[in-house]
């Protein structure tokens, strides 16, 4: 077991929490994170991309010339790919990039990257962020006050806070994130992670399961 510091919002230590092996403390396969981030990857992907084969483009109705005795290669369509303006052979058509990895893959790659992040001290836990209403110099204040102020950071909240996430939106290079959405590939792109004690208890507790 491991412990960490709960922070308050002016940084000063309020309490201990205990983190266990099982989620903190797991060796990193860097070929587990590898594909669970390309995996997250390519589920984002649209694969909205489209090029037009000759028979999408328009025209070409019409046979360019007679088939013999013009000296030139026998065409029946101004729209081959062979002519300007003609359609594209083999482009990119809509697909659909998304797959699936084993649940038991991914939960390994992300306790992988958190415990990566606890080795180095990048993971910071404050008992609570709240606001009375969305501000993003309050929560520049209090990335400042906790010494991130400057660092890509995902801040992990129990659930969605609508005053937290307005108050952050607008501050480059912050984002912010329900446990339950936690990935693998968010916490690597990140330098620092938030946690809030009790997001910190609920991923523990899935964890469990």
């Amino acid at each position: 077991m491991a412990e960490i510091d709960i922070k308050d919002k002016n940084n000063a230590a309020v309490g201990k929490l205990t983190l266990p092996e099982a989620v903190f403390g797991v060796s990193a396969k860097q070929g587990t994170v590898h594909d669970s981030i390309v995996n997250f990857l390519a589920n984002q992907r649209q694969g909205t991309h489209a090029t037009k084969t000759k028979g999408l483009v328009s025209g070409g109705g019409k046979k360019p010339y007679k088939q013999k005795h013009t000296g030139r290669a026998r065409a029946g369509s101004n729209r081959s790919p062979l002519w300007k303006g003609g359609g594209t052979v083999f482009g990119p058509q809509p697909r659909d990039y998304s797959y699936s990895l084993p649940k038991k893959a991914k939960r390994a790659a992300l306790y992988g990257a958190l415990s990566a992040k606890y080795a180095d001290g990048e993971i910071t836990v404050i008992d609570s962020i709240s606001f009375n209403k969305p501000r993003t110099k309050d929560m520049v204040e209090l990335l400042k006050s906790l010494g991130l102020e400057g660092k890509t950071t995902l801040v992990v909240l129990p659930e969605k806070i609508e005053s937290v996430l307005f108050s952050a939106r607008n501050i480059p290079g912050v984002t912010v994130m329900r446990v339950a959405d936690l990935n693998t590939y968010e916490v690597a792109v990140h330098n620092r992670l938030l946690m809030t004690k009790q997001a910190v208890e609920m991923l523990v507790e899935a964890g469990k399961k």
